[in-house]
């Protein structure tokens, strides 16, 4: 992996550089043609000065992305870039993009030209007048197909409002405005670019938000998106809601899991000693006994491994943290 190499500081700026603003993070693939598009319309939505900066992050591109990324960051001393060596995913690039981020605010955005630079002010000015830590757009007047972006994303947001009690509408969209002590909490992979707010709700308590953003057709290049990303969404959403639930007191899911194994083992332990003390002439079932003994077992395996995991926790809550609450502020 290529990537721009943070210096001293805080977040992660680089020897000589200057601390910028605001953070604008775009992961790319194979958006060639759309890479000068996309710079020149954040030139032309932003203050001509450099109190800001675009980060372009190349996730493993087979064009001439990379090439086009390249020419831009030495035309702008505005524009980084990240060269990933691989493709890792659309969470993977973004993560990488907030690791070399100099800004107190991050904006994340897609590199297709269908989010419109022009409501980044927008969303950095809401985020700052209301004190929110996270600002999600929503996408009005939605220019996508139906059946393989519109319909799936339908059900994605409706199955992660539900499981997560998070009342973000759009959670596809990539354009959100974040502040950076909320991005040092959260840390991506997988697919769970789109559970930030959920993340961040139940992880940090975040204070949210939500704007109507604009919304364009794609023009240049190919989609990558498309209905087999619910299984994805569903996928992801079993590990947030896991997280969200028993992060931080895991005995709850295994202590509970082991009840329920002690419960059962107990049940199959009664189908095989009642009938040998109502029936001298029984002969005992190994099918029974072998399954009591069976679910006896895990229920012990699994209340040693809730008790394992509430020690790593909280060894890591005082250790690592040094406290078990996020506070906002301290009054002395």
């Amino acid at each position: 992996m290529e990537t721009p190499q943070p210096g001293s500081g805080s977040h992660g700026k680089r020897d000589g550089q200057k601390v910028s603003r605001l953070s604008i993070v775009v992961p790319l693939l194979n958006e060639d043609g759309n890479v000068p598009l996309l710079v020149g319309a954040v030139r032309d939505a932003l203050p001509q000065d450099d109190s800001w900066e675009l980060i372009l992050v190349d996730d493993g591109s087979t064009d001439a992305t990379p090439a086009e990324i390249r020419r831009a960051v030495e035309q702008d001393p505005r524009i980084r870039s990240v060269m990933l060596a691989r493709n890792y995913g659309q969470s993977t690039a973004m993560q990488a993009g907030f690791d070399v981020a100099a800004g107190d605010i991050v904006v994340t955005m897609d590199g297709d030209m269908q989010n419109d630079p022009r409501d980044i002010p927008l969303l950095v000015a809401t985020l700052e007048e209301g004190e929110y830590d996270l600002v999600a757009g929503y996408r009005m007047d939605r220019k996508d197909a139906l059946l393989s972006r519109r319909a799936p994303s339908w059900v994605a947001n409706r199955l992660i409002r539900f499981a997560t009690g998070v009342p973000v509408r759009d959670n596809g969209c990539s354009l959100k405005a974040y502040r950076r002590d909320l991005l040092e909490r959260v840390r991506l992979y997988s697919d769970m670019h789109r559970f930030i707010p959920a993340l961040a709700a139940g992880t940090t308590g975040a204070r949210i938000t939500e704007i109507p953003v604009r919304h364009h057709p794609r023009r240049l290049g190919q989609s990558k998106y498309g209905i087999t990303r619910v299984v994805k969404v569903l996928a992801d959403l079993m590990t947030i809601k896991l997280l969200r639930s028993f992060r931080l007191r895991p005995m709850l899911a295994l202590g509970g899991g082991a009840l329920a194994a002690l419960a059962i083992g107990a049940c199959f332990a009664i189908l095989a000693v009642v009938p040998m003390l109502t029936d001298p002439t029984y002969s005992p079932s190994v099918v029974f006994t072998g399954s009591a003994l069976m679910w006896l077992a895990l229920s012990v395996f699994l209340l040693m491994t809730g008790l394992i995991a509430e020690f790593v926790v909280q060894d890591y809550q005082t250790e690592v943290r040094g406290h078990t609450v996020l506070a906002r502020e301290y009054v002395p």
